[in-house]
């Protein structure tokens, strides 16, 4: 072989050989926890839409991203052991959804990032020393339930005039509940309404609450905002019909499923942008430094197909409002 020719190979071989290493160099797989209160269903939007906002951020399962779900099946008091089993994997960060979950995640996770995809009110439930700078390593994103709970009164009254009774179906193991239940009765008293609570500690006596809330002759139904009841929707949607009561929750889904009205703000649009949170911790952003998001907006979701069936006809001011119509 020629000096040219040695040479040549040489260097050929010398700059093939960090490409090779380079392209060998295996791609780093992000595990995010995952801790819900309720049950997992294919197709659940809050989860998809999480998935959505990561995959725009350049994040795939099968790729560079791995979940690790927990789910308490409506039952709370399974949390801090599922929580604990997060604590005990190799994960970059967790995603929690509501003041349930995340409590018992930062109980047992004292140092992994966790983010929460909603919560009601998380300065009053200790979850953060403060909006601006929630420190720790906790931070998030808000709904403020508590602050519009009794807004979804004002928004029944309109919808269905001269209103004797309300049900409020809420869960007591929820530290945000009974300040949605103290806004939701003020409201509702300040209007000479009765509100009979309906305390649901376990989901599966949904069934019962109604039959309750029909027997006490109420004339609709307040779902509180509640990540377990969440997965209950398509149930309670299908006992307010049966029982024949406006139902008013606070999320567009329960209207989808068949309640009458929703007032809220979002909770799809929250987990995905609970993603931009996670995105930012994987790439340095310390949990404690990233300020709690708030939301701009809340919106109102309308089902005609409801009211027709209840034998309501909805104000034309109130559907000019709406963000949603379902016909």
């Amino acid at each position: 072989m020629n000096r040219r020719a040695f040479i040549g190979t040489l260097t050929g071989g010398l700059l093939a050989a960090p490409l090779a290493a380079e392209a060998q160099q295996p791609i780093r797989v992000w595990r995010i926890g995952f801790l819900g209160p309720g049950s997992y269903s294919s197709g659940d939007p809050r989860v998809e839409a999480l998935r959505l906002g990561l995959r725009e951020l350049g994040y795939a399962e099968g790729r560079n991203l791995a979940f690790e779900f927990r789910w308490a099946e409506g039952n709370a008091g399974r949390l801090p052991a599922l929580a604990a089993e997060l604590a005990k994997l190799k994960i970059d960060t967790v995603v929690t959804q509501g003041t349930q979950a995340t409590d018992a995640a930062r109980r047992a996770i004292t140092t992994t990032p966790i983010v929460f995809s909603v919560a009601g009110d998380p300065i009053g439930d200790g979850l953060v020393a403060s909006l601006a700078r929630p420190g720790g390593n906790v931070t998030g994103l808000t709904d403020i339930a508590p602050d519009i709970a009794g807004k979804r009164v004002e928004l029944l009254r309109e919808a269905v005039p001269g209103i004797r009774r309300i049900a409020v179906l809420w869960n007591p193991a929820n530290p945000s509940a009974a300040p949605q239940l103290k806004d939701t009765s003020a409201v509702a008293h300040s209007y000479g309404i009765p509100v009979r609570s309906l305390e649901l500690r376990d989901m599966r006596q949904v069934e019962g609450a109604f039959a309750a809330a029909a027997q006490d002759q109420a004339r609709a139904v307040i779902v509180l905002s509640d990540g377990a009841l969440y997965s209950r929707r398509g149930q309670i949607a299908e006992l307010a019909a049966r029982h024949h009561l406006p139902c008013v929750a606070w999320t567009p889904e329960f209207v989808e499923s068949g309640c009458l009205m929703a007032y809220g703000a979002n909770v799809v649009e929250m987990h995905r942008r609970a993603a931009t949170f996670v995105d930012k911790i994987l790439k340095g952003a310390r949990p404690g430094d990233l300020p709690i998001e708030q939301p701009t907006r809340f919106e109102l979701a309308i089902n005609l197909k409801t009211a027709k069936a209840l034998g309501l006809t909805i104000p034309p001011s109130l559907l000019q409002r709406a963000d949603q119509v379902i016909e």
